[in-house]
């Protein structure tokens, strides 16, 4: 087929892959499994991909992040491919739209303005510019483009920052402390009651005032949530390690001691 030299050219770049996927989608000649998808079942996929590429840049294996930003960039050819069958737009469409929200959010780089002002500054021009893009859009809630699919933390995040931006804020860190108790106490109290929903509201309470916490530090909660999950899972397996080595495991061990190990692990570190 005319096409072939280009799928088999290592050097084919985008149009190689567009084309490859192209093929794939293909009623009467592509895979059976990719014919089948469509945007719903590709999201989880394209999800799962973004933090594959995190977990790569995290573990500083850069041969694995080439490859990890590779297949996230497959589930961007994907989702065009599946739009451009219906007539809603074209990766060329996707790339040109990028293209120039980049222009236009970097007048400081692209246009007339100066590039004399601190990151802080460019960041809250930026915002600017992104608000009257939502407005232009007809998006006229302060809340109303915060994506649904996002993770949870990611998203109480962002949905601080935008009220934050219109004044809905603790102005002390102090306050926020105070609100973190006050929430404590009430998941207690709920918890008195035995009430599964209510717990789980005032679970939801506590975590989304925490959010509100790290970003009061100037903390990302998702990426300090992940290095104790790192933190967590050295330790234990310092556990699983001391254990091996005297012929026990944790599930044979007492929790006295696998707490003496835990502490012998936090000190080493």
């Amino acid at each position: 087929m005319s096409d072939e030299p280009l799928i088999h050219d290592p050097d084919g770049g985008l149009p190689r892959l567009v084309r490859i996927m192209q093929r794939l989608r293909d009623p009467q000649t592509g895979c059976p499994w990719d014919i089948e998808q469509d945007f719903d079942t590709i999201a989880p996929y394209s999800i799962e991909e973004a933090y594959e590429v995190a977990d790569a840049i995290e573990r500083r294996d850069w041969d694995d992040l080439r490859g990890e930003l590779g297949d996230l960039l497959l589930q961007v050819i994907y989702h065009a491919q599946m739009a451009d069958e219906k007539d809603l737009f074209s990766i060329t469409d996707v790339i040109r739209s990028v293209s120039d929200k980049m222009v236009a959010r970097h007048p400081h780089v692209f246009g007339d303005e100066t590039r004399d002002k601190s990151a802080e500054q460019q960041k809250a021009d930026w915002e600017t510019i992104k608000a009257t893009e939502r407005a232009d859009r007809a998006k006229a809630g302060v809340l109303d483009d915060v994506a649904l699919g996002l993770p949870a933390l990611l998203r109480a995040l962002k949905l601080q920052k935008r009220a934050a931006r219109v004044g809905f804020d603790w102005t002390e860190i102090d306050q926020v402390l105070a609100k973190i108790d006050e929430e404590t106490r009430e998941l207690a109290e709920a918890r008195d009651t035995l009430d599964p929903a209510k717990i789980e509201d005032e679970f939801g309470d506590l975590l989304f005032v925490m959010v509100n916490l790290g970003r009061h530090l100037k903390l990302d909660p998702e990426a300090a949530l992940r290095g104790t999950n790192a933190k967590f899972v050295r330790r234990f397996q310092y556990i699983e390690q001391q254990l091996e080595a005297i012929g026990s495991s944790p599930a044979e061990a007492s929790l006295e001691e696998m707490d003496r190990l835990w502490t012998e692990a936090k000190r080493a570190e």
